[in-house]
């Protein structure tokens, strides 16, 4: 059989965490030819991430601008993966998840008629306008595949109820944990700030937030909680990584400056930011991979909105879901820093998105699919 030519399309970092662990296994089986697009919808978040894991890719669209709308990222995905698929000749494309590179990625490989797959396929926050526009993103590229790859068993019977055919859905966990437990190591030693940070004495509570509907008010109200925790409790230390936007760092600046047990940092790489969670004691995040990536490290995770297409995670007792009111945030984060019990409860619940051999059962579905 002829070498099965691979094209994985993807541009922003969380994408590039998700995907890189699927692109080594292409790369050390010889009935594959890889072939790695980048989108650069991200552009030095990825690059770091393409840095880590070793990754060259053939193709980069190079398409982040300052201030571009989802209709200019699209219009240049769309046209930049139709230029090279006219000039490739690749069996199938593999797309991940919910980003506007992932739907403009696969609706021009189904303009060119090419097999799709979708990785981490069959999540469902049925608001399509929550998180936005990845809702949406999510649900189009499922129409367009021909290979669901559904990290879970919800995932899957979230398919079945649109439709999708059984026998074209595979469940094969997250590749995100296989990513995860190639990066973390117990030693980590930080080359930055976080060196001075006393893991062994301190409560660890790590806070991201930067989603788009969390704008305004909503986010004015995380901040607010996080002030009052660290308040509350002098043996916690929140540390805040904070987005790029400037709209973010303005309210994180305004609200949360001149706390002692808080500090505000630039944006960390994949690994330091990995080996961080891992030396966290809790995680506040409006985050969906932090969502499956923290309970693999057995780290109780606080969902700062109001839904999540991870549902499993909340029925698992991985995380909670506290909404985006201040007092809310608050009494749950507050109880899990004060209450061992509750705790312990989360941090040993079983997470439900893997065991880190996703990227093998991917491949392996693939092989099968043009053996058949």
């Amino acid at each position: 059989m002829n070498k099965i030519r691979v094209m994985t399309i993807f541009g922003t970092r969380p994408e590039a965490i998700k995907m890189a662990p699927l692109v080594k296994e292409f790369e050390k089986r010889q009935e594959f030819e890889s072939i790695v697009c980048v989108t650069a919808q991200h552009r030095q978040m990825l690059d770091t991430v393409l840095d880590l894991f070793d990754i060259t890719p053939k193709y980069d669209l190079n398409i982040m601008k300052h201030g571009q709308s989802i209709t200019d990222i699209t219009n240049k995905v769309l046209k930049g993966v139709e230029d090279i698929l006219k000039t490739e000749n690749v069996d199938i494309v593999l797309v991940h998840g919910d980003t506007t590179t992932t739907f403009a990625g696969a609706l021009a490989a189904f303009y060119n008629k090419i097999p799709i797959g979708h990785v981490e396929a069959g999540l469902r926050s049925d608001n399509m306008y929550s998180p936005y526009p990845e809702e949406m993103n999510r649900r189009l590229t499922s129409k367009l595949a021909t290979l669901h790859f559904a990290p879970t068993n919800g995932n899957k019977e979230n398919l079945l109820r649109e439709n999708v055919e059984e026998k074209n859905i595979f469940v094969t966990g997250n590749t995100v944990i296989d990513a995860l437990l190639s990066v973390v190591k117990n030693d980590y030693k930080f080359s930055n700030e976080l060196d001075n940070i006393d893991f062994e004495n301190k409560k660890v509570v790590l806070l991201t937030c930067h989603r788009r509907e969390n704008w305004g008010r909503p986010m004015e109200n995380i901040f607010k909680a996080v002030k009052r925790l660290a308040i509350s409790n002098k043996d916690i230390q929140v540390i805040f990584p904070m987005h790029m936007n400037p709209v973010i760092r303005e309210v994180a600046t305004n609200i949360l400056k001149d706390l002692e047990n808080v500090n505000l940092i630039e944006p960390l790489d994949y690994e330091p930011f990995a080996n961080l969670i891992n030396k966290s004691y809790l995680i506040l995040t409006d985050s969906g991979g932090i969502q499956e990536e923290a309970p693999g490290l057995g780290k109780p995770v606080v969902v700062l909105r109001t839904e999540t297409e991870r549902p499993e995670a909340v029925k698992a007792k991985t995380v909670k879901i506290a909404g985006i009111e201040e007092d809310n945030i608050f009494q749950i984060a507050n109880e899990l820093i004060n209450d061992k019990k509750e705790y312990e409860k989360m941090a040993r619940a079983i997470n439900p998105y893997g065991d880190g051999k996703s990227s093998k059962r991917i491949a392996d579905h693939i092989l099968q699919f043009f053996q058949k």
